[in-house]
């Protein structure tokens, strides 16, 4: 996989702005109270040290090429869900090599290690991958426009 590896993204990282502009790129609009430089802001926040919240990067040398990210919160109409599955996101050039795969089970990783029995994610077009990595339809609603999937994962003791 082109010696692709995961890593914690840190909030000083050269890389929270370009991961930043990924995520604000492909769901700003459904969150249109964040500038660009508010949703960088956000996301920094929520590169942890460790358990909820994490951010973590797909890197091909010193290139990032995919995110996803452990979060408390991520839909603002089920705040009573938690922990979540997030920010899963893999640049158009390097999809379809299962980096995406490698990235969720590495935030899944991360979650068992905190003792996280169970969390979510939303999707409104990736059931079929994540349904193929054990996660499970929770609910469909509409979210902010978008009819989405909420999808449930539990993990094992």
């Amino acid at each position: 996989m082109r010696d692709i590896t995961i890593v914690r993204l840190n909030t000083d990282s050269d890389h929270v702005a370009t991961v930043a502009s990924w995520t604000y790129a492909e769901w700003g609009h459904l969150n249109p109270a964040y500038t660009a430089e508010t949703w960088r802001e956000a996301f920094r926040q929520e590169c942890g040290d460790g358990g909820v919240p994490s951010v973590f990067v797909a890197m091909q040398g010193d290139r990032p090429v995919g995110t996803a990210a452990l979060m408390a919160e991520d839909m603002a109409s089920r705040r009573d869900l938690t922990p979540w599955l997030a920010s899963v996101f893999v640049l158009p050039e390097w999809r379809g090599q299962g980096i995406a795969a490698r990235l969720i089970r590495r935030v899944e990783e991360e979650a068992a290690a905190c003792g996280i029995d169970q969390f979510y994610l939303y999707t409104h077009d990736q059931q079929g991958l994540y349904r193929r990595l054990g996660w499970c339809d929770h609910e469909i609603l509409n979210y902010r426009g978008e009819e989405v999937t909420i999808m449930l994962r539990r993990l094992e003791a």
